[in-house]
């Protein structure tokens, strides 16, 4: 009796260690985004991230973001901002521009929390590419180049995802290289 409850403890130590292993904090932007935080919450401690934060505010997304979710944010860095055309982001972040910013922003959310095991087995099991519907109403697949996962948009563009399975109280970030568009 006493080894049944000596190991029962042990499983449940163990499974307790692995849970908060799989939510343990990572470094993004110089900053520990905490999985007990909202992805905006996270979000704005980002150095990498203060091109999407304003545009997700520009946007009028910071309760949707901030609300239970979950969500699946790819979140685009400040150097994947800067890839896209001269002026782009300050246009866009025009109050005569919020339903286009908008559209882009809500492209980059998935439903749901899909982690990269979550996301790696989806594309197992489309033999190679999983379809993801974004809360925008658009298209993204997710794909693997080596070890890397990629993304593709709905232009045939492409980002690889750089810091995967961020959990957040609400859902889960991947950082990527590039903003995904829509068409």
């Amino acid at each position: 009796m006493k080894k049944i409850i000596i190991m029962a403890i042990a499983l449940a130590a163990s499974a307790i260690n692995t849970n908060s292993f799989a939510q343990s904090t990572k470094m993004v932007g110089g900053a520990e985004m905490y999985p007990t935080k909202d992805i905006v919450d996270n979000a704005v401690n980002s150095k990498d991230h203060t091109t999407l934060v304003a545009a997700v505010k520009a946007a009028g997304l910071v309760e949707t973001l901030k609300s239970e979710g979950p969500f699946t944010v790819f979140a685009p860095t400040n150097a994947a901002f800067d890839k896209l055309p001269a002026g782009t982001v300050g246009t866009l972040v025009k109050p005569e521009n919020k339903a286009t910013l908008t559209k882009i922003l809500t492209y980059h959310v998935v439903p749901g929390r899909l982690s990269a095991k979550k996301i790696a087995k989806a594309i197992k099991k489309g033999k190679g590419t999983a379809e993801f519907t974004t809360v925008s109403g658009g298209k993204i697949w997710a794909m693997m180049n080596g070890n890397n996962l990629v993304l593709k948009d709905e232009t045939g563009a492409t980002s690889t995802v750089t810091i995967g399975d961020v959990f957040q109280s609400n859902g889960v970030i991947h950082v990527i290289d590039s903003v995904i568009m829509p068409k």
